[in-house]
């Protein structure tokens, strides 16, 4: 099967999760049942990634370059005005 036609086949998906549930459920299962505190840091973990990761992505990273952009215009027109070369 070529890799086109499994990303199109919804059983390569249905495939795919219940094999990670089974590994996570045997990776997971003993950690919770011995009361380790390691689910808990692997949860705080991925949410902070995926929290600081949505929030560059569709928060700050165009505003944050828009306004880097706007600055260097912005350097350049007053050095531009006042004689002065920022190329020290």
């Amino acid at each position: 099967m070529s890799f086109i036609a499994k990303l199109v086949n919804p059983s390569f998906y249905q495939q795919q999760y219940a094999s990670l549930a089974r590994s996570m459920t045997a990776y997971y299962s003993p950690l919770f049942q011995s009361g380790s505190v390691k689910p808990l840091w692997h949860m705080m973990i991925a949410t902070s990634v995926i929290m600081y990761t949505q929030n560059y992505v569709f928060n700050k990273g165009a505003k944050i370059q828009a306004g880097r952009q706007e600055q260097k215009k912005a350097l350049e027109e007053y050095y531009a005005n006042h004689g002065i070369s920022h190329h020290h």
